[in-house]
């Protein structure tokens, strides 16, 4: 029996992986499983060793508030990974943990293959990392192409896989026909994934719906949650006056809804791609508090937050980030994107065409099984 130990240390770390093992486990019974993972991971049989949010923290305060825990936690990941003494330590995103487990664990014991999916993003900041990845990484996976030079340029074996969110999958359709009322036209609103992002992001998309509903009453407005801040949201949502506004976690049900809205308010990060490839026009958002703006902007190299934007450095996506990110912005933005059609499928024309030139030729996870089935042989 091989083993795999699948690393990850955010949601949509945890949701990505989940698609991989999913595509692994049709291909072979013959591999036994342990993570650090959460609810997608779960779903599918994986046991995760800790609930994932004990080390889920966003932003350069939060990391700094929370060094002590998140050392006791990588002492902790490097134990249990080298009792379970896997194969294959497959670790997925949240680089700033992730790696730092994987170093040590490749420290520890040189015959665990280290596979990594979802190259951090050097071509962003601290590109000096990927000297050091070389000790102890075998093999890296690309979402995108442009991002092989970087490790090129260091002998660091690297592979474009795409990315799994533009797979072409076979979704179990959910029939929405006593859930939805077809009269109102739908606007998708994600207000993150994380606590911190939901505090933020919430009251302030609150207050575009009233002026959305105060401009025109023809819409329903739905939060896109995870399970975990699903109740967490509906509290903050009953404190307000909002009639037409709701929340749900099912993943099945939030992708059938995501196909029938007219636009969504996308939090910035991966759910964005998720958006454009249902072919929904969009806006990004995004607002931190004043010390981790004032850091992101000292060190990231990039004019843009949104993948699509950095791909072509432009905004083919509007976003609206910092100052930007009010209720008085999106309320303009969306109003002005529904009443003009011609400017909604623009975007999602320019859209398509970068979606073509990333995705991967076959499957971001057929590619990414089969490499991890090489390492097993």
């Amino acid at each position: 029996m091989k083993k795999i130990f699948v690393l990850t240390g955010e949601p949509s770390g945890d949701k990505l992986a989940s698609y991989v093992i999913l595509k692994l486990k049709e291909k072979s019974k013959n591999i036994e499983y342990l993570s650090v993972g959460g609810s997608h991971l779960n779903s599918i049989g994986i046991k995760s060793i800790y609930d994932l949010k004990e080390i889920t923290y966003i932003a350069f305060t939060d990391v700094l508030f929370n060094l002590f825990k998140i050392k006791k936690k990588i002492d902790e990941t490097v134990k249990k990974i080298l009792e379970f003494k896997p194969d294959i330590l497959f670790s997925v995103d949240s680089p700033d943990f992730a790696l730092r487990v994987a170093q040590r664990v490749k420290k520890a014991n040189p015959n665990i293959k280290v596979i990594h999916f979802i190259a951090p993003k050097v071509w962003a900041w601290r590109e000096g990392r990927v000297k050091k990845m070389k000790k102890y990484l075998d093999h890296i996976l690309l979402l995108f192409k442009f991002e092989k030079k970087y490790f090129d340029k260091e002998n660091i074996l690297s592979t474009f896989v795409g990315h799994p969110l533009l797979d072409d999958n076979v979704k179990n359709v959910v029939k929405l026909n006593n859930l939805i009322n077809r009269k109102k036209r739908y606007i998708s609103l994600f207000a993150g994934s994380r606590e911190s992002e939901i505090k933020i992001h919430a009251p302030i998309l609150f207050e575009f719906i009233k002026k959305m509903n105060n401009k025109d009453d023809d819409f329903n407005f739905v939060f896109h949650s995870i399970d975990k801040y699903k109740n967490y949201l509906i509290n903050l949502l009953n404190n307000q006056n909002i009639s037409n506004a709701e929340v749900v976690s099912d993943e099945k049900i939030k992708n059938e809804i995501l196909k029938i809205s007219s636009f969504a308010v996308v939090k910035s990060g991966t759910v964005s791609l998720e958006v454009c490839k249902l072919n929904i026009p969009s806006i990004i958002i995004y607002k931190m508090n004043f010390i981790n703006f004032y850091l992101a902007k000292l060190f990231l190299k990039i004019n843009y937050v949104n993948m699509l934007n950095i791909i072509k450095n432009r905004e083919i996506i509007p976003e609206l980030l910092q100052n930007d990110c009010n209720p008085n912005e999106i309320f303009n933005s969306v109003y002005y994107y529904l009443k003009k059609p011609e400017l909604m499928q623009k975007q999602l024309s320019e859209i398509k065409l970068i979606i073509n030139e990333i995705k991967s030729p076959t499957s971001s996870t057929e590619e990414t099984s089969k490499i991890l089935l090489n390492y097993l042989a």
